[in-house]
């Protein structure tokens, strides 16, 4: 007991002496904010002077500790503006980074926010938070491609983000995975505002990992954010990588899926996919192996077969990295479609060479309600060992004969969820839609 006491009575000095002597330094150039972050102790705070940082590059390097972090913010939220070349890179650990505004950039030689300084340093357990990362409608981006946070490292977090407006190539938020990144991350209540159709690969809004890295296993979170009109290509989210959890995201009125790309083990749980009727509004795609789809509710989407409310895909034999690999033993659980264009699609591909049709796929306690001349169930191509259980689907069945766990009890009339409002996502300071 005295060891246990002595050991408290240790841990709460130590805390207060990394509190009692903390330091607020105010700081007007990115040089000057490098040498106060550098030279700062853990539980001090660097403050960036009001105005516009015109064409900075801000490397921010430092060590906080875990319960007593260095916070680098703005002096007041919102107001410290960073624009024309520049871009903020971030390095060390248990560094908070809040309130800036990144707005409109052009002509860096890199993206716009990195979490590491340069290929040996790297950001751990550092958090960016209630920040924004906006281009005006009327702005127009250099063609190149780029992003606009490349998340590297272990344990970082963004949260309560606002991103908007990007309109060139290059994925809007990036987890990269590697022998320095191992992931961990964590992506929480941001608002992904509206991203106009690019035409092309490499618009998603958040990706997760790569092709090359797809067989890692990321163990990332992403919880809680709202993706409103995100309508840069077919994947609103690309998940390549393993062991990754989504969870009660909103995806309003967007153009785009949450797509299984790449990668195993992946859990997509109590997420919110409202179409409204808006053309081409996806749902969830899933590719690779023992990926749960459990308990999502999906209504009024008007996309179809790679857009469709549920697809499962066909994979191609001896796929390679960056091809489709068979679905296998997926597990669908307790989801919800109402009056979407295509409800359930599987076994669906465009490739020709695709013919792996999903395997040990568990269909179970699944509520769907067709839309009217549409088919609840549609199978391009039968799967081996498909099981059906307890499940409430009505409307027609094209391509497969009436089993039993598929057509249940009655079904009442479906509620449907009250639609938060997304100006409770994001940053607490900017005026959003």
């Amino acid at each position: 007991m005295l060891d246990l006491r002595h050991s408290l009575a240790c841990l709460i000095i130590t805390l207060c002496c990394l509190t009692s002597f903390a330091a607020e330094v105010r700081v007007s150039d990115p040089e000057s904010a490098r040498k106060a972050v550098l030279a700062a102790k853990p539980g001090d705070v660097i403050v960036l002077s009001a105005g516009e940082w015109k064409d900075a590059d801000l490397r921010l390097d430092g060590t906080g500790a875990k319960d007593a972090p260095i916070t680098i913010r703005a002096e007041k939220p919102g107001e410290t503006i960073f624009t024309g070349a520049s871009r903020i890179r971030l390095g060390g650990e248990h560094l908070v980074v809040s309130g800036l505004w990144l707005k409109n950039l052009s002509g860096a030689k890199a993206d716009w926010f990195e979490f590491r300084i340069d290929s040996k340093r790297r950001a751990n357990h550092c958090r960016v938070t209630d920040c924004a990362f906006t281009e005006s409608a009327d702005f127009t981006p250099e063609e190149k491609e780029s992003r606009w946070v490349g998340i590297y490292g272990a344990g970082n977090q963004l949260d309560r983000c606002f991103l908007e407006g990007k309109k060139n190539k290059g994925t809007t938020v990036v987890v990269w995975l590697g022998e320095q990144d191992t992931g961990g991350h964590r992506l929480l209540a941001n608002l992904f505002g509206e991203r106009p159709r690019l035409g092309q690969n490499g618009g998603e809004a958040l990706r997760v990992g790569d092709s090359k890295s797809s067989m890692m296993k990321a163990s990332c979170l992403i919880e809680g954010n709202w993706f409103n009109r995100c309508d840069g290509e077919t994947e609103c989210i690309s998940n390549k990588s393993c062991g990754n959890t989504y969870r009660g995201n909103w995806f309003f009125e967007t153009q785009g899926t949450l797509t299984l790309r790449h990668g195993n083990d992946c859990l997509v749980e109590g997420n919110y996919f409202i179409g409204q009727g808006r053309a081409q509004t996806g749902g969830i795609r899933v590719i690779g192996e023992r990926h749960r789809v459990v308990g999502n509710f999906l209504s009024g989407l008007e996309g179809d077969d790679f857009r469709s409310a549920i697809c499962l895909v066909n994979g191609i034999p001896g796929s390679p990295e960056n091809g489709y690999l068979q679905v296998i033993d997926a597990k669908i659980e307790g989801n919800t479609i109402v009056d979407c264009k295509d409800a359930i699609l599987l076994g669906h591909n465009d490739e020709n060479e695709a013919t792996l049709a999903p395997k040990g796929t568990v269909f179970e306690g699944n509520l769907v309600l067709a839309r009217e001349g549409r088919s609840a169930v549609r199978v391009e191509r039968a799967g081996e060992g498909t099981v059906w259980k307890g499940n409430r689907i009505q409307g027609p069945l094209e391509g497969m004969d009436e089993v039993e766990g598929v057509r249940g009890g009655g079904v009442a009339p479906v509620e449907l969820p009250k639609v938060i409002d997304a100006k409770s996502f994001g940053t607490t300071w900017m005026k959003k839609p």
